[in-house]
């Protein structure tokens, strides 16, 4: 039987923080998984977690496609090891800059390990999203374009596709989190990936996906071969400019 993580509430200043910093604070990208399946009960508590996320104009146009059977899993492996192995060749091929070398080479193999085990994914979920066409009216414009000003209404228009894209991405990704903690205060392992976007078209039409929607993450799910540990970021000090650059 697999059981949540007790998580502990490291004291600040004397006062206990809330156990949610410690599920952050370990929550790592997990990718070697037990072929154990996961309930659809608690599948579907991460989507409610990921459904609570906030949404642009609150107008909720999220949905998610949940794979757990195994022949679909199958099916989506070859699309998965193309994707990865893309990705290894290129953005992949070496280690971001002042990352430790042995780790990006643990890194790698887990996620070698995660290609060559697809198959055996418990479940997978896609995030997807599309905004309805939008309702603006000429006089709508031309105060959009007063209140912008000349210079800026001309890069607007240069960089639409952009703003859309950024858009949607904002009306996903905070649910995406929500689910990514959830996962771990369920014990769970998961991690969020973007390479399916290498064969969009290929993963939209093996599940069905209408050609309108976008998608946004495929995110394996699935009780972890090994253990929650604190993860390893840039310390706060170094990424914080207050008040100007």
């Amino acid at each position: 039987m697999h059981t949540p993580d007790t998580l502990s509430e490291p004291s600040v200043g004397g006062a206990a923080e809330p156990a949610l910093f410690s599920t952050m604070s370990t929550m790592r990208a997990m990718r070697r998984l037990l072929p154990d399946p996961v309930s659809d009960e608690l599948l579907d508590r991460l989507i409610q977690a990921a459904v609570w996320g906030p949404s642009g104009g609150n107008m909720q146009r999220y949905e998610y496609v949940v794979v757990t059977d195994r022949a679909v899993m199958a099916e989506l492996a070859p699309l998965w090891k193309r994707c990865v192995d893309a990705y290894l060749a290129t953005t992949g091929k070496y280690a971001p800059a002042g990352m430790d070398e042995a780790a990006y080479a643990r890194m790698v193999a887990a996620i070698e390990y995660q290609r060559d085990h697809f198959a055996e994914t418990p479940a997978l979920i896609i995030p997807c999203y599309r905004f309805p066409e939008p309702r603006i009216e000429e006089e709508g414009l031309r105060v959009h374009a007063e209140a912008l000003g000349p210079d800026a209404t001309a890069r607007m228009g240069r960089t639409q596709e952009r703003f859309a894209a950024l858009a949607e991405g904002s009306c996903v990704y905070p649910g995406v989190q929500n689910l990514l903690l959830a996962a771990r205060g369920l014990g769970l392992a998961a991690n969020i990936t973007i390479w399916h976007l290498f064969l969009e078209e290929e993963w939209k039409a093996a599940l069905g996906i209408p050609e309108e929607m976008n998608t946004f993450a495929a995110i394996p799910v699935g009780w972890p071969r090994g253990r929650f540990g604190p993860v390893s970021r840039r310390p706060v000090a170094e990424v914080v400019h207050r008040d100007r650059w």
